[in-house]
């Protein structure tokens, strides 16, 4: 045993691959800074499109976040204090966009909620076009960003276990107290992992998004469609809205574990 007392040591020669996975994720990011054209910088990232591709994603990305809350949190209660017949296949069919290329997943949603989609007709009828729209982006952020807030809200639920759920409820609270003032207390760090990780997921939404939205400037165009198509015929452009977007992530990151600890 090394290190100091109460802390068990790792072996030394973990640290090796351990720094080969580090410089794996790292070395893109420093490559991204190194090939910044600087000079052009704030040109670039203050252009009239760039703005609205950044903050339609920051707001499309927020709104989704809201749904993966309001969605997610009681899907991982369910999953995590309950038990029926099936749950497992449940668990499987939610946590399926997770590894569901995002372009499937477009296609999905398109065939639900397009014009001729499962739903999408009910819709057109009451004179609602959800595809190629504003709301298609949030749908398609919130498709690929709910199970990573299920995953770790159900994880920490599961994690916590039921002792002091099980005192409340023995001295008279009800169930829906116990949740309100035992529970999301209890697992508040891993919710806001959770939140953070769905956002963060919404901000980077691509696939699913250029194929159930679409790409309309100021509509459907959020900053990674505008990175891809800058790409195409202003590269310098590309790589400044790339260290942007990047820089957005690690600001949210940062920003979840200064108000949790270290603990995220």
């Amino acid at each position: 045993m090394t290190g100091s007392r109460g802390r068990v040591g790792v072996p030394t020669w973990i640290f090796l691959p351990a720094l080969a996975g580090a410089c794996f994720v790292l070395l893109p990011l420093l490559a991204i800074v190194l090939r910044t054209p600087w000079s052009r910088f704030f040109e670039l990232v203050t252009s009239e499109a760039s703005r609205e591709a950044l903050q339609l994603s920051l707001r499309t990305s927020a709104t989704s976040t809201v749904l993966c809350l309001v969605l997610g949190i009681p899907m991982a209660l369910v999953l995590a204090r309950t038990e029926f017949r099936g749950q497992g296949l449940l668990r499987s069919l939610v946590l399926l966009p997770l590894v569901l290329p995002p372009v499937v997943g477009g296609i999905a949603l398109l065939y639900t909620f397009g014009r001729r989609g499962l739903l999408g007709e009910s819709f057109e009828v009451l004179g609602v076009q959800v595809a190629f729209s504003t709301t298609a982006v949030v749908l398609a952020q919130t498709f690929v960003a709910l199970p990573f807030l299920v995953v770790s809200f159900e994880g920490a639920l599961r994690t916590a276990g039921q002792k002091y759920e099980v005192v409340a409820a023995s001295l008279g609270a009800r169930p829906t107290t116990v949740l309100r003032r035992v529970t999301l207390p209890l697992v508040l760090p891993g919710l806001v992992s959770g939140t953070v990780l769905a956002f963060a997921r919404s901000l980077g939404e691509f696939g699913a998004t250029i194929t159930f939205a679409g790409s309309l400037q100021g509509v459907t165009r959020t900053l990674p469609l505008e990175i891809y198509l800058r790409r195409e015929t202003d590269a310098e452009a590309a790589v400044a809205l790339s260290l942007v977007l990047v820089l957005v992530a690690v600001l949210v990151i940062g920003f979840a574990r200064q108000g949790r600890g270290s603990s995220l």
